[in-house]
């Protein structure tokens, strides 16, 4: 439709008004067992269009591949998580593309659907009086990093794992029923760096309760070792100027700003529906969904921490 904001898919509108809802998303490996990552990248790549309130259609592979130094075989373990993960999402992987590469990298492009374009989620519609809710905990860059230094073990982080191949089709499904007003899917540019895009696009200003903010286990603990992703150093940085601290310590900058892999959703939601929300996703197993802050128009676009209050 336009560039005026990041949102999280290309949006192309048909004649007949439907919007065909369009994105494309792969990276290197993070995890040790193929089949896992194979799944999480599905998963990442699907969140896209979930964030916009589409229904998933199809998608296709994007695949690099050593081919003369890897075992096929693990090239199959890849494409078989991913292809799990698309068919729970209620798609089918129709093809793609392979190319011979040093390093393996595996994703998707996924097209899906809105019927009409009064039912398209976009970012920059947090309005005032909104409340933030967050379906998964963050931590994943950090905890992915221990785990490539060989600080962590897969096994160790089994529930970690499992959160990233899990869908957010649950999350935007609920969320469109309590009449979300904006949403964005939690991945590279950590939670502070999407949270900045909605609000920059929607002139809005946020209190953000650092201790509401689900976290995986044992992630400050990773941190204090230097177990730190440059893109989360990078994604502070950047984000630094927008936000007030409040003398918030280091540590817990590091974890808002994380570089997050198949986070979850960040949910702009009206205060009257917001705990319902919350509450249905934890009776459908998602138990770390919370509210982790409130909106505000009386300001220019920021955001504020509130810490140990």
């Amino acid at each position: 439709m336009d560039f005026a904001t990041s949102d999280d898919a290309a949006v192309y509108r048909q004649t007949d008004g439907s919007l065909i809802v369009a994105t494309l998303d792969f990276f290197t490996p993070i995890v040790n067992n193929p089949r896992d990552f194979g799944g999480i990248a599905a998963a990442n790549a699907l969140s896209d269009i979930y964030a916009m309130g589409a229904t998933p259609l199809f998608a296709l592979n994007i695949i690099a591949f050593p081919e003369h130094e890897l075992p096929l075989e693990i090239l199959s373990e890849i494409l078989q998580g991913g292809s799990e993960v698309a068919r729970e999402a209620g798609i089918f992987v129709v093809g793609g593309h392979s190319i011979d590469d040093k390093e393996p990298k595996y994703g998707l492009v996924v097209i899906g659907r809105v019927e009409d374009e009064s039912q398209l989620i976009r970012n920059d519609t947090v309005y005032d009086g909104d409340v933030l809710v967050l379906t998964k905990p963050v931590g994943t860059g950090i905890l992915n990093t221990a785990l490539k230094h060989g600080t962590v073990t897969d096994e160790e982080l089994s529930d970690v794992i499992q959160s990233m191949k899990t869908l957010n089709r649950d999350a935007a499904e609920l969320a469109i029923r309590h009449g979300v007003h904006a949403m964005t899917d939690v991945t590279g540019y950590g939670l502070l760096g999407h949270l900045w895009e909605m609000l920059e696009s929607s002139g809005i200003y946020a209190e953000i309760d650092c201790d509401a903010v689900p976290v995986f286990d044992n992630v400050l603990s990773f941190i204090r070792q230097g177990e730190i992703p440059g893109g989360t150093r990078r994604n502070l940085k950047a984000v630094q100027k927008n936000v007030d601290f409040a003398g918030l310590d280091e540590l817990h900058q590091i974890l808002l700003a994380d570089a997050q892999t198949s986070g979850g959703l960040l949910v702009s939601l009206p205060r009257e529906t917001a705990s319902t929300f919350v509450n249905e996703m934890h009776e459908r197993g998602h138990k770390e969904t919370g509210i982790i802050g409130r909106c505000h128009s009386r300001r220019t676009p920021g955001i504020s921490i509130r810490h140990g209050e």
